[in-house]
């Protein structure tokens, strides 16, 4: 079975999709704005904050393309992709990506992170979110290795047909990668530090963390290659894992192995560095939280140690002196001294690690870095007749992913950065009103994912901070 199958065949209508007529047509017509977003009385959820939010934004930008846009995106997670219920006055929050009704631990994380900065005054949200954490930490203590999950407990993936690996009931894909387990902490972190709230991190959420540790010392692989391991029968080489399923050797240095990308595609060095780099900031995070939380102390030292030599790792192994760049982070290393020098759209990138908070945006060896990924030098920098960005392996040559645009601009104080990004991302939404999984180079109306709720959110995310930050960029 083909990844881009089973997208094809999710029950849109099933998972909550209701939009208007032709919503998604290509070849819509921009002169009238269209009314796109799902009506009222069809959403999922309606956050008073972010309705205001939206006013706020069409009533003073003066760009009405842009504004339409906004409405569209922003809310377009809380619109069709969430679930939310209480069991025993406790909040639930299952999220779907859009067009697969799965929820992954990465993009349920990232799609409702931008609206935090509500939450505090937001009671409605505030319970949303803290019931998305309650359902991730029931996830992770299912199975730490899986990247997706079902709201049944018991229903069976139609991968567990090709898939060679331990699949559980409720478990919709298992494809271990570091992010799936980095996310959560993020989104509890900062949850914690925006509302001061610590129902949600139970004793569960503690175990959760604990397992979140283990599991990352496993994929050390100090003493053996640990208990992971997946095969996949496709024809899609990225879908699986070679050498019997625990893929190419690395040498044991420090660093965390990662079977596959945040794109879902197979690693070729299993020392995914932007992954890495995220963990370090993920663990830190997490011993901070247990610390004062729960006064977890040895726990504490526990998940800081790990950082430091994770982090010391990086340093050694995961840079590499490029001719022409200086010192730049590879993407992936073994260990024994091979590098892959490239970048992909997906975050975890590593263009969009200041945006994790996993280096700082000055940092000399993530400036070389952010050169060369924008750049013919990095295989997956793709430049045409219409937009330049950088894609990756997923979908193909040729195609850019509207992420890669939107993380250049979250990650720059560069005004005229800032305004090509918009602008660029403005023009190449192929006359839909949505952002889209990735658009051609030389052409927007040939997209990929019609329903891709992380884009949207993410889009409406830098929108809103240029908006606050520096709106005369959105003339």
């Amino acid at each position: 079975m083909e990844r881009r199958n089973f997208i094809k065949t999710s029950a849109l209508a099933g998972a909550g999709l209701l939009f208007t007529q032709n919503v998604f047509a290509k070849n819509l017509v921009l002169d009238d704005f269209p009314v796109v977003r799902v009506p009222k009385e069809k959403r999922h959820f309606t956050s008073e904050s972010v309705e205001n939010a939206i006013a706020a934004f069409k009533k003073k930008v003066k760009n009405k393309e842009l504004g339409w846009l906004f409405e569209n995106s922003f809310p377009n997670t809380l619109d069709t992709t969430v679930f939310y219920s209480e069991t025993n006055g406790t909040p639930d929050t299952y999220v779907i990506t859009g067009d697969i009704d799965a929820m992954w631990l990465r993009d349920s994380s990232a799609q409702v992170f931008p609206y935090l900065q509500f939450s505090k005054k937001d009671e409605k949200l505030h319970k949303l979110i803290s019931g998305v954490i309650h359902k991730q930490t029931t996830f992770i203590l299912k199975d730490p290795y899986a990247n997706a999950f079902y709201n049944d407990d018991q229903k069976i993936s139609k991968w567990k047909e090709y898939d060679h690996t331990d699949m559980k009931p409720g478990t919709h894909e298992r494809k271990w990668e570091i992010d799936s387990l980095c996310y959560p902490i993020r989104l509890a972190y900062h949850f914690w530090k925006t509302t001061g709230d610590t129902k949600p991190f139970d004793a569960n959420w503690l175990k959760g963390i604990k397992l979140t540790l283990q599991t990352f010392t496993e994929q050390q692989r100090k003493n053996d290659l640990g208990p992971y391991k997946f095969e996949r029968t496709t024809a899609w080489a990225t879908d699986g894992v070679p050498m019997g399923g625990y893929g190419y050797p690395t040498k044991p240095v420090g660093l965390i192995s990662s079977m596959f990308r945040p794109s879902d595609d197979a690693t070729i060095y299993g020392f995914l560095i932007p992954s890495n780099l995220f963990a370090v900031v993920s663990l830190r995070q997490a011993a901070e939280m247990v610390s004062q939380i729960k006064n977890e102390k040895t726990l504490a030292q526990q998940l800081n140690s790990l950082a430091d030599e994770v982090d010391a790792a990086i340093k050694k192994y995961g840079i590499y002196n490029h001719p022409e760049f200086g010192k730049i982070y590879a993407f992936e290393v073994n260990g024994f001294g091979s590098y892959n020098l490239m970048d992909d759209a997906n975050c975890p990138s590593l263009l969009g690690l200041p945006y994790l908070d996993a280096v700082k945006a000055d940092d000399p060896v993530y400036l070389n870095t952010r050169k060369f990924v924008w750049s013919e030098n990095n295989p997956f920098f793709f430049k045409g007749k219409l937009a330049e960005g950088i894609g990756g392996p997923h979908i193909g040559l040729d195609m850019i992913w509207p992420m890669s645009i939107i993380m250049k601009a979250l990650t720059t104080k560069d005004k005229s950065e800032i305004r090509w990004c918009i602008d660029t991302l403005q023009k190449t939404h192929g006359g839909t009103g949505f952002m889209h999984e990735s658009f051609h180079k030389d052409d927007a109306k040939k997209f990929t994912r019609e329903w891709f709720a992380w884009a949207n959110t993410l889009f409406g995310e830098l929108l809103w901070k240029t908006f606050n930050e520096n709106p005369e960029l959105l003339t």
